[in-house]
């Protein structure tokens, strides 16, 4: 995989190079409420902006079908992209269109333009290779080089990702070749204990790579939505908390390996319950109640880890040499219902450990909640991207940049 500084040491002045990066911010309106992904692929424009490139920056925003739709523009991302570079950044209303052309044809070297949601064209997101094909076609035009950074994406085979790279000469950014760095760390010699903490609401979005580890980690921790599933499998009583009924067989069979590989396999001793999913726009108070994890009464609903919990699972990632983190222990946007995902992450500092937050909602959750991004190890950009590189799969748009 070329890396960004070959393609530097070539030389990039007065080249047009389009960066795929991972602009795919959450909004609330046009409001910006979590620039991480922005501020992530700082590094690689900047390198290339100095260096004399005429950069042309595209990504994805949400799941707009096809067609634009104003709710997903990339106005905002890209009106924050030149607030953090200092620097005016030109916008194109559009992907491929007269508004694209002109923007790229406009730019002069060292400047940087950001060009329309990606998804606005059918043909980015499109499972016939030729239709991707032909958009793919289209992006090439505005493009002598390709730089892929957009680690958020590189589990997807989109047109964008690695139809483009196909046509271009192309590198791999700062970003994407740190995440690979890093992950590498947790599938090739891994400092031990090794230890996994993964929450969130599905357990079937979590079983593949809970399959994967059970033949490497010490240790995982399981809170979140998924965790109810593993306890109902335990013959507990949930209440009204989050279940996947038809993937108790699954769990089961993995709490049996568990044991017999000798991996620690961790559920929560207490939950916090309310009456119901608590109001996130108001954050209106829910007044849980701490219960044991065999005691969720039939009308309550488990919403977070309770404080023994918390005890249970800091004391589990203390001693470690290796921790890996994706998904929160509870509603952390609630804060009644934050402090499970508080403790893992302050859990995560306290450790000597070298400490991977693994993007998504983990990653959210540790700006949310005040903490400071540079006191872990490192915090992926790509929660989707970080657990399907850990289950194994080949992921579509690494395996475009390679040579």
């Amino acid at each position: 995989m070329k890396t960004i500084d070959e393609l530097l040491a070539e030389g990039v002045a007065g080249k047009r190079v389009f960066v795929r990066a991972d602009l795919n911010v959450p909004l609330d309106g046009t409001a910006i409420t979590d620039d991480g992904r922005i501020r992530a692929v700082l590094p690689t424009v900047k390198a290339l902006a100095q260096a004399g490139a005429r950069v042309v920056v595209a990504s994805h925003l949400g799941r707009p079908k096809g067609a634009p739709d104003p709710a997903f523009s990339l106005a905002p991302a890209a009106a924050r992209l030149g607030e953090l570079l200092g620097a005016d950044v030109a916008f194109a209303s559009d992907t491929v269109g007269e508004s694209a052309k002109s923007t790229v044809a406009g730019l002069a070297d060292g400047r940087v333009a950001v060009i329309e949601n990606l998804r606005f064209n059918a043909g980015e997101t499109s499972k016939d290779d030729a239709e991707r094909g032909a958009f793919a076609d289209q992006l090439a035009t505005l493009a002598d080089v390709y730089v892929g950074d957009g680690f958020g994406a590189v589990h997807r085979k989109h047109a964008s990702v690695v139809d483009l790279p196909a046509r271009l000469p192309h590198a791999a950014g700062y970003l994407i070749a740190n995440e690979v760095a890093v992950l590498k760390k947790l599938t090739e010699d891994v400092k031990r204990p090794y230890v996994v903490a993964l929450g969130g609401a599905k357990v079937s979005d979590k079983l593949a790579v809970i399959d994967q580890l059970l033949g490497k980690a010490d240790r995982i921790l399981i809170g979140g939505g998924m965790a109810y599933t593993f306890l109902k499998a335990k013959g507990y009583e949930i209440g009204k908390s989050l279940l996947q009924e038809d993937q108790i067989p699954a769990v089961l069979e993995y709490v049996e390996r568990a044991e017999k590989t000798g991996v620690e396999l961790v559920l929560p001793v207490d939950v916090l319950v309310g009456p119901e999913f608590p109001d996130l726009k108001t954050k209106a108070p829910a007044n849980p109640t701490a219960v044991a994890a065999d005691a969720v009464p039939a009308d309550g609903m488990g919403l977070d880890i309770g404080p023994e919990s918390r005890k249970l699972y800091a004391s589990k990632i203390t001693d470690a040499a290796t921790v890996f983190w994706n998904g929160p222990m509870g509603v952390f946007e609630h804060p009644d219902f934050a402090e499970g995902t508080k403790a893992v992450a302050q859990a995560l500092l306290d450790s000597p450990a070298f400490t991977v937050v693994g993007g998504g909602d983990s990653a959210a959750a540790v700006r949310l909640l005040g903490f400071d991004e540079n006191a872990f190890g490192h915090i992926s950009t790509g929660g989707g991207a970080s657990l399907e590189y850990l289950e194994g799969k080949t992921l579509p748009g690494l395996a475009a940049l390679e040579d």
